[in-house]
């Protein structure tokens, strides 16, 4: 639905009192004041609460789109990604709460862009484990936009950067986020690039979401196809003469998604300390996929879609591949490059892999050529596990 902005004439001498009013915006330094902070901090805790009464139904649908290119010097052509994003409560087990994230097109349909093309899965601790909370930033004005067939009380967070090559980003928050609890409010987003890089973005604006029923029920989901959170993997990592496996994990608090990456403990069970994750808004993180999706292009990447087919294999699993292979000169030394990615990413053989980890490479390998065409290795990288760390296999 259009967005309907309420404006109201603002007089230098009055800004400082019409900012406070609901409808009435006045641009702010990009430090929010003591007022707006309080605001920010008010509506993270209402989103916050409203996770402990999550019902199954609960759901936000965003209309979506991203542009790219062309690039600037090259002889490409700009590429679009349309659609719908939909965010679904489908099980509650408290204290936590499965969320279905789909991508489709605007008939309800899945995409045929080979990474938005199946639905995921998160699951959401409603409690805490710790303190978690990532500042709105930006200028802040308030307004009063119209979506989905009613006015709103609303932030709006513009962060420029582009005078130093970055983004210009653009966050609309409702005041209330009771009802958008699953995004923290947002009403509408917007990324555009800048600099030296190609131009493009992304846009988000809510076209619906429903209230679910508190007597419906359903039993957890399998993680599957996990976005992230409730899984991990670990990849070994070869850099010679030593070895090392790393293990990246997931989780998710009240809206936010915790990542921790770090070498492999004895002893201790997967995936149990998240102290010093990084948190991340699960909103920003769904509404990047699109413009990543475009950015990356099409399934294989590079030349490994004409590359050698083989088959991945880990423990009991296996996996068709596509292998590309190149060689490139470095200060007289040549190298081998050889990367290994999964033919189908979405195939059953990496079921309860996290997405990110799905289209990296399977295994990767860098090898110098001595004399003689000798080869010898100079490091490399495989998948050697995953799986959920949240009730068990997939």
């Amino acid at each position: 639905m259009p967005m309907r902005h309420v404006t109201c004439p603002v007089a230098a001498l009055l800004g400082a009192v019409l900012s406070f009013l609901p409808g009435c915006g006045s641009t702010m330094s990009s430090n929010p004041s003591p007022v707006d902070a309080q605001r920010q901090d008010a509506t993270s805790q209402q989103a916050a609460e409203a996770w402990k009464r999550a019902r199954v139904g609960d759901r936000v649908t965003y209309a979506f789109s991203a542009n790219q290119g062309p690039t600037p010097g090259e002889a490409d052509a700009a590429r679009t990604l349309d659609g719908q994003l939909t965010l679904e409560v489908v099980s509650v087990q408290q204290p936590w709460v499965y969320v279905r994230v789909a991508f489709t097109d605007a008939a309800g349909k899945p995409l045929s862009q080979t990474r938005l093309a199946k639905d995921l899965v998160v699951p959401v601790r409603s409690d805490v484990t710790r303190p978690v909370d990532v500042p709105r930033p930006g200028q802040v004005t308030a307004e009063r936009p119209s979506f989905s067939g009613r006015d709103w009380e609303a932030t709006r967070y513009v962060s420029d950067q582009r005078p130093v090559d970055g983004p210009l980003r653009t966050r609309v928050y409702a005041n209330d986020s009771t009802l958008l609890y699953l995004t923290r409010g947002l009403l509408e987003a917007s990324t555009e690039s800048a600099g030296f890089r190609t131009p493009g973005g992304v846009k988000l604006s809510l076209r619906e979401f429903q209230e679910g029923s508190a007597e419906a029920s359903a039993p957890a989901p399998s993680l599957e196809r996990p976005l992230g959170p409730g899984a991990y993997y670990d990849r070994r990592v070869d850099l010679a003469p030593t070895q090392e496996v790393l293990r990246v994990c997931f989780t998710a608090e009240r809206g936010y998604v915790l990542r921790s990456e770090g070498p492999v403990g004895t002893g201790s069970d997967p995936c149990s300390d998240f102290s010093k994750a990084e948190p991340e808004a699960l909103e920003e993180l769904v509404m990047s996929l699109p413009w990543d999706a475009l950015v990356s292009g099409a399934w294989p990447p590079g030349a490994a879609k004409a590359g050698a087919g083989g088959t991945f294999t880990m423990a009991d699993r296996s996996v068709p591949t596509l292998t590309e292979q190149r060689t490139d000169d470095d200060e007289g030394t040549r190298h081998v490059y050889t990367e290994t990615y999964a033919a189908d990413p979405w195939a059953p053989g990496l079921a309860g892999v996290p997405y990110e980890a799905r289209f990296q490479s399977l295994d990767s390998a860098t090898e110098r050529v001595g004399a003689g065409g000798q080869r010898e290795s100079a490091g490399g990288s495989r998948l050697v596990q995953w799986g959920p760390w949240l009730g068990g296999q997939p």
